[in-house]
């Protein structure tokens, strides 16, 4: 297994050059996931306001409950549930796509050189299009699932699953679940490695804080090619080991 610093070595070296590109296309995801978070964000924010102004400290239980009963919050709680529906379809048959091929396009960068990272996270995401959606959508069922039971078992089979991205696109004769037991079977005594990884960017994000989220578009692209180094590194050592025909 590779080292860290070789991970993001191979991922700056894949960046130089096209860093204008990378944070483009990183600004384009970010747009994207602000339009389809943003507005479910906003009203669950105008409920905690109209709940903070219509209660007070110590109210009883019968007047919480006028509180809800009213029309007014009603109506926001209407409104709520509807924007939060058509949102979460949003996010699957659009986030979905678009988050794997962002992912792709930087393993792309790092394994060819292929440098169309804007264009090709949409047309990596979009083709082959309900397979890599029902994989995605499979995928993060089972995540929540597993976090139902506690989160420690959730936050393991995230790691556990965090290939299929990449299985799905270079794949796509595998089935969905076969591509994320396939991510199972890889992250077999790597998902520390990878949470390593991960944390070694800590500074990093400590730092994009500090720009008011702008080092955000840069270290983006860092972390997800470091994380295609990776995938490409535990790839080969599956294969090394029979895993892979």
């Amino acid at each position: 297994m590779k080292t860290n610093s070789e991970f993001k070595n191979e991922a700056l070296a894949a960046l130089r050059g096209n860093w204008g590109k990378a944070v483009l296309a990183t600004l384009v995801y970010a747009i994207l996931l602000f339009v389809f978070s943003g507005p479910s964000a906003y009203q669950s924010m105008e409920m905690q306001d109209y709940v903070r102004e219509h209660s007070h400290r110590g109210a009883s239980v019968h007047q919480m409950a006028a509180m809800i009963q009213d029309p007014a919050y009603q109506l926001l709680q209407k409104r709520s549930n509807g924007t939060s529906a058509a949102l979460t379809l949003a996010q699957i048959f659009l986030i979905f796509p678009i988050a794997l091929g962002y992912a792709n396009a930087f393993r792309k960068l790092l394994v060819s050189g292929d440098n169309n990272l804007l264009s090709n996270s949409f047309r990596i995401g979009f083709s082959n299009y309900w397979h890599k959606v029902g994989g995605m959508l499979q995928m993060y069922v089972l995540i929540v699932l597993w976090s139902l039971l506690f989160l420690i078992p959730g936050i393991i089979k995230a790691y556990s699953y965090a290939m299929t991205p990449y299985i799905l696109d270079e794949n796509p004769e595998l089935s969905t679940t076969e591509a994320i037991h396939r991510s199972r079977m890889m992250m077999r005594g790597h998902k520390f490695d990878l949470f390593w990884l991960q944390l070694s960017f800590i500074g990093w994000l400590l730092l994009g804080i500090l720009t008011a989220g702008i080092g955000y578009f840069w270290l983006a692209p860092y972390m997800d090619t470091a994380q295609a180094a990776f995938y490409e590194d535990v790839k080969a050592d599956y294969a090394i080991n029979g895993g892979l025909a």
